[in-house]
């Protein structure tokens, strides 16, 4: 390569990363110079609040126990034989 063309190279380097850096600046802003107001939380302390009386109490509904419905032993989810409509079993 001779000296003119890598000076050429490195001239389009440099024009298109001005252009680019335009562009992107055009495009996406600056940075803006205002403050921004955030949401803070509560700091974790060992304080327990007392359970509500309306959700929590002895007529309550238990989720961790298992209902049984129709009064079988075991518990299926699918059958292992079919009907058709025919009436045929398969």
């Amino acid at each position: 390569m001779k000296r003119t063309d890598l000076a050429m190279i490195v001239l389009i380097a440099a024009v298109s990363v001005g252009v680019a850096y335009f562009v992107a600046h055009s495009l996406l802003g600056g940075m803006t110079q205002t403050g921004v107001k955030v949401k803070t939380i509560d700091p974790i302390t060992s304080v327990v609040e007392t359970p509500n009386k309306a959700i929590f109490n002895s007529n309550a509904i238990n989720p961790s126990v298992e209902v049984n419905i129709n009064q079988s032993d075991t518990t299926t989810t699918t059958s292992s034989t079919t009907t058709d409509t025919t009436g045929s079993t398969r």
